[in-house]
């Protein structure tokens, strides 16, 4: 079984840019919750190579409340001028709340980005009542926006397995169209810096389920922890880990340096074999 990715475009796994249309974000501090910088961070992914454009109104860990209205506020209007002014990019809403979800998707959005696994079990419902895309995400049952806690699991990969594409199926039978579908492993919600490392060592498996997959990595915890990182340090563990995923078959990159990311996509897959260089004239001129 494999499915096509809707979100493909030409040889290379699809970039996914992070636009975060919050104050508090961990890696960018809010560097584009102003409507004229997350606009202008737009501009800059998409000709550095961006295929999706990923826009989210909610920190991920621990924080200020955000009511659904005020997450509403901040990334609608923000996916409706990204629509009027790019529309053949995909936008992706990330969020966990159907109700943001609903009014996202008639701005634009074609894509739900639901990084709490389902916690609101409307949330897929209304993805495939739209006929767009959804990510199925696996936190191990965690609340969203909570730290993972002494978290255990027999066998991780195997639980993200079970879970993802359990969640994908029951998508489709919610009427998500099955080439719109990612499953994503999910780095560091609801779980430790070893189960990260061991979802990378064992990607090829979650791969092999045929589903497409997101792998969310940029400057996460788990990079941080490995190499002793701070979050403004974690560049270069993020695109080790990018490499060896992308040469065992994932799909997409969810990430903040999008120029970087192409190049490690583009240099992995020539190396494969699979695309040729963009510019050769050593020892032929």
């Amino acid at each position: 079984m494999s499915f096509p990715s809707a979100y493909a475009t030409g040889d290379l796994p699809v970039i996914m840019a992070i636009v975060n249309r919050t104050p508090d974000s961990f890696y960018d501090r809010g560097a584009t919750f102003e409507d004229t910088a997350a606009l202008e961070r737009v501009a800059t992914v998409i000709e550095q190579g961006a295929g999706i454009i990923d826009i989210g109104g909610v920190k991920a860990g621990p924080g200020e409340f955000v009511s659904a209205q005020e997450e509403i506020d901040r990334v609608v209007p923000t996916i409706a001028a990204v629509h009027r002014r790019f529309p053949d990019i995909h936008i992706s809403v990330d969020t966990w709340r159907s109700d943001v979800a609903d009014v996202a998707i008639q701005a634009g959005a074609t894509l739900v980005n639901d990084t709490w696994a389902g916690h609101d079990p409307e949330l897929l419902e209304v993805a495939g009542q739209h006929r767009v895309g959804y990510v199925c995400s696996h936190t191990g049952g965690v609340m969203p926006r909570t730290r993972p806690y002494r978290v255990h699991f027999d066998d991780i990969v195997a639980d993200v397995i079970r879970e993802t594409t359990l969640l994908a199926e029951k998508a489709v039978r919610a009427g998500v169209p099955e080439e719109r579908i990612f499953i994503d492993p999910t780095h560091d919600f609801g779980k430790n810096t070893f189960h990260g490392l061991e979802l990378l060592r064992r990607i090829e498996e979650i791969v092999a389920t045929g589903w497409p997959v997101l792998m969310a990595l940029s400057n996460k915890d788990f990079i941080g922890e490995t190499v002793d990182r701070p979050v403004d340090k974690r560049v270069a563990g993020t695109l080790a880990a990018t490499a060896w995923a992308a040469a065992r078959g994932c799909a997409a990159f969810r990430v903040h340096e999008v120029a970087d990311t192409r190049d490690v996509l583009h240099m992995t897959a020539a190396i494969a074999g699979d695309i040729a260089p963009l510019n050769t004239v050593r020892g032929l001129v």
